[in-house]
């Protein structure tokens, strides 16, 4: 329920995510697109070298064959002209990791001549050419631009260009799955020295030429698509990026029927732990629908809709970060020992929150824009995901404190049970991603994305599931302080809360204002001890607005509340007609 100070309290929420909100508008309208399996653009040779992309191939069955049902071959074919005759042509290089590193590495050097030689120094050795080393075997280069409606000057058999095509590169790997990288560099050949030098277009023309490209990647015959059941899930993905769109899927039907149930969860039970968790959920339905139809697009044709993808991951940052602040709420107490928390610590918990919230945006910027694709690390291998993963374990921690906190001071066993439960549960949530991050750093970075991609995502559903029980109207009432919204007095009872009460009485006995009942010691207690009798706010909640316990015995859990009146009768539980304690 909302108390009087609530609605103050809560425009640091508004506030916060108004503004991570602009910052993301922000951000976002400058990242880069992510890699296609369908490449298009312009290439223009003064650029000298452009990286086009990385693509994982699947490890080729023994069984497959090509040009058949079967065919786990993988494909890279397409177009490359130009409007602009070169009077020699540059190149376009599909290379293994081990070949591509050292290639990639001498790109930058000051001298372009020199810089092509180092490039294609150690290829040369291993890379056919016709007029330079025709009894090499690994075909990695083609001479580019091609003749417009003609095939590339090095495709000499035109079965084994896929049709529409001008040239086609086959990858086979019987041994495992490999990333293989595409570029174009302004070099070329001396066919009569086998020297290679840099294509220097101000020697040939007035104005830059560009060279205009339509690449496509796939894992599967592109002749064959139609014949294999599994193709449309496979063909257009990276090997490292394959069995998303089912992972997607699975997400989206258990979503589905989540979000219903607890939108009428909520209309049954309108208090604001409720209302956020659900506004959470909802977040993380959306970001998996947009993930879900970006990658449905992929699948498609290649290329899908990146702003999707990019809104999809917007609302999962968004739904992550406002579940740890229920999370930290209700360590708090908020909803469970007390119905209201204080000024300052709905403060401090922003102050803390926001800065959590912006730096893992700046995580996702940073991945997006910083992290050189051609590296095999992930984005908590950098320091933006090393402050993330301190940062949350430090909040961990603060969760704990929390925890410890109100627990101390509350005395009804159902809900010490209750938040123990809890505090294990939402202990795993914690942690976890600082484990799997640091496994990931030994996986392969072939499994490295679905790995994590599988686990988190997993991990967030297991919670929201677990949550949704724990606040069920049905069962949030045993421990939670959500069935009511008009209880008088509650700033008392939340003060009255915060430390144990004691009543002292005489060991022997107590005696009622007419003197006609006495208590016998019921704890038979020889030491004569002072008795204590712990109040919590759930027992004075069930004795309606008055501090009296009434004749009935309360729920469960916690010492049952006494009012003494200078030697006046227990209210309700001893005078005339009351029951003695046994």
């Amino acid at each position: 329920m909302w108390t009087r100070n609530t609605p103050g309290r809560t425009r640091w929420i508004v506030l916060g995510a108004a503004a991570l909100w602009m910052l993301l508008g922000a951000g976002v309208g400058e990242l880069p697109m992510a890699r296609a399996a369908h490449l298009t653009g312009t290439f223009e040779v003064d650029e000298f070298f452009r990286f086009l992309h990385k693509f994982g191939f699947q490890k080729t069955e023994k069984h497959s064959q090509k040009d058949t049902e079967w065919d786990t071959f993988g494909y890279i074919y397409g177009n490359i002209t130009s409007s602009v005759n070169f009077t020699v042509p540059v190149t376009l290089a599909v290379l293994d990791k081990r070949s591509f590193l050292e290639y990639y590495a001498n790109r930058n050097d000051y001298d372009r001549d020199v810089a092509c030689q180092r490039m294609f120094e150690k290829l040369d050795k291993i890379v056919y050419s016709r007029a330079c080393n025709p009894h090499a075997e690994a075909d990695y280069l083609r001479r580019i631009p091609c003749e417009p409606g003609k095939l590339c000057v090095d495709e000499d058999t035109r079965e084994n260009v896929v049709p529409g095509s001008q040239f086609t590169f086959v990858i086979s790997d019987p041994n495992v799955p490999r990333f293989w990288y595409v570029s174009m560099v302004a070099c070329y050949q001396n066919v009569s020295t086998c020297q290679w030098h840099h294509y220097d277009y101000r020697k040939y023309h007035p104005e830059p030429p560009a060279i205009n490209y339509d690449i496509t990647l796939v894992n599967g015959n592109p002749n064959r698509q139609t014949l294999s059941f599994f193709n449309p899930l496979l063909f257009h993905f990276s090997f490292d990026q394959q069995n998303t769109l089912e992972m997607y899927l699975i997400f989206f039907v258990v979503y589905l029927l989540m979000v219903p149930l607890q939108i009428y969860a909520v209309r049954l039970q309108k208090h604001p732990v409720t209302r956020l968790f659900t506004v959470s959920l909802v977040l993380e339905f959306v970001s998996v629908c947009l993930l879900l139809t970006h990658t449905v697009r992929y699948a498609m044709n290649g290329v899908g809709d990146e702003k999707l993808a990019i809104m999809g991951d917007i609302f999962d940052i968004f739904s992550r970060t406002s579940f740890m602040l229920i999370l930290l709420l209700l360590a708090k107490g908020w909803a469970v020992t007390r119905l209201q928390i204080s000024v300052s610590s709905w403060i401090l918990l922003m102050v803390i929150w926001i800065p959590y919230c912006a730096i893992h945006v700046l995580l996702y910027i940073w991945n997006r824009t910083e992290v050189d694709i051609i590296s095999d690390i992930d984005e908590y291998q950098t320091w933006p995901g090393w402050l993330v993963l301190a940062c949350r374990s430090t909040m961990m921690l603060w969760f704990l404190w929390e925890l410890r906190t109100t627990m101390k001071y509350e005395h009804s066993s159902q809900k010490l049970d209750f938040l123990l439960h809890f505090g294990a549960s939402s202990l795993v949530w914690f942690i976890y991603l600082p484990i799997v991050a640091i496994i990931a750093v030994n996986v392969s970075p072939l499994w490295r994305y679905k790995l994590l991609l599988g686990i988190t995502n997993s991990a967030d559903c297991l919670a929201y599931c677990v949550m949704m029980g724990l606040l069920w109207p049905n069962r949030a009432g045993q421990y939670l302080l959500l069935t009511g919204t008009n209880f008088g007095g509650m700033d008392e009872l939340d003060e009255f809360n915060e430390a144990p009460h004691i009543v002292h009485r005489d060991s022997d006995t107590l005696h009622s204002s007419n003197g006609d009942l006495a208590i016998d010691d019921y704890l038979d207690n020889e030491d004569d001890e002072i008795e204590t009798l712990v109040l919590s706010t759930d027992d004075l909640l069930h004795t309606g607005s008055s501090y009296a316990v009434g004749s009935g015995s309360g729920s469960g859990g916690g010492s049952k509340p006494l009012s003494l009146h200078n030697g006046s009768a227990l209210n309700g539980g001893i005078g005339k007609g009351g029951r003695s304690f046994d």
